[in-house]
């Protein structure tokens, strides 16, 4: 089968196509063959070595596709079975093996592009909004590089529940994705003071929670945007890993909270993650929620899709196309 396999770390350079052997499926294992991959930002981690993994490997952590093969003891999916998922690597390939308790069912109404950008950012977004801090009519919420993947269906489940957002972004194109989104304000971040613009649009009070996806050179401008006893949600390093804050600096700008949470965390139960999964689709089959799709590659342009992920122009969900 034909994979993209990197034999070291390093940059998008080292992601190389090859032939492999197709996986057989484990006895808790399906094959699938993979329709569309998702491009994220935690496979550029990988590939760096800022997250370490184990070499040779094949990236990607999220696809979509039908069951090829199962294994013995799999209850969970059949073969022919439309499914997808997140948090299993080696979707960078034609076929994948994946723990079969890791995929869910994917309905008539949501085609393999959309699952696939669903299963990762999707359920990011949907934990951040509705587990992580749970949104309400009420909150207030700045969301950092809202008009990204996750950024935008965080705008928009945000919305969903009634709460107000600012959005946050660097280039009036991306503003505009944002304001279609449903965002209540937007402020280009990079041009003006951020802190300022988010007392001014709190009547000098601050938000309740910041999601934060930059990372290095947004996280001190984010704390200063919450309100006594706000949330800073750190859930990406987009410019870079946040360097060691001093537990007393939460104190001093006013007992924050602090949490660098993941997906594998809010997923790792079945339930949970069937349900996060569900509910998405749903949104996404009835038109409630709009999954951007920004571009699309061959499975031998992975290179190029990382480099058009790190260089900051994606404005929605990057795939790759076996």
């Amino acid at each position: 089968m034909r994979a993209i396999q990197m034999t070291e770390h390093g940059g998008p350079e080292v992601l190389v196509p090859t032939q492999l052997p197709a996986p057989e499926p484990a006895p808790d294992q399906v094959v699938v063959r993979v329709e569309a991959a998702g491009v994220n930002f935690i496979d550029t981690y990988q590939r760096s070595g800022l997250y370490a993994v184990g070499l040779p490997y094949v990236p990607g952590m999220e696809a979509a596709g039908v069951v090829e093969r199962v294994g013995e003891e799999v209850t969970e999916a059949a073969v022919g079975d439309r499914v997808a998922f997140a948090g299993a690597p080696g979707s960078y390939a034609e076929l994948v093996a994946v723990p079969a308790a890791k995929v869910v069912p994917v309905p008539d109404s949501v085609d393999s592009r959309t699952a696939a950008a669903l299963m990762l950012q999707g359920m990011t977004a949907h934990y951040l909004a509705y587990s992580t801090y749970r949104l309400a009519q009420g909150s207030t919420a700045v969301v950092l590089a809202a008009a990204g993947g996750v950024g935008r269906l965080l705008v928009q489940l945000a919305k969903h529940v009634g709460a107000t957002v600012l959005a946050a972004t660097s280039t009036e194109d991306k503003a505009a994705l944002a304001r279609a989104a449903g965002a209540d304000e937007v402020i280009r971040y990079r041009e003006v003071d951020l802190v300022e613009a988010v007392r001014a649009a709190t009547d000098g009070q601050g938000a309740d929670v910041v999601y934060d996806s930059v990372g290095a050179d947004t996280w001190e401008s984010s704390m200063d945007c919450l309100r006594l006893r706000g949330m800073l949600v750190l859930y990406g390093n987009a410019s870079g890993p946040v360097p060691p804050i001093d537990p007393l600096e939460l104190n001093r700008r006013g007992s924050l909270y602090l949490t660098r949470p993941q997906l594998a965390h809010y997923i790792a139960d079945r339930a949970e993650l069937t349900w996060r999964a569900a509910e998405l689709f749903e949104l996404a089959g009835s038109g409630e929620l709009e999954v951007r799709l920004d571009r699309t590659w061959g499975l031998a342009e992975a290179a190029d899709a990382h480099r058009y992920l790190e260089d900051g122009r994606t404005t929605g969900k990057l795939l790759l196309v076996p």
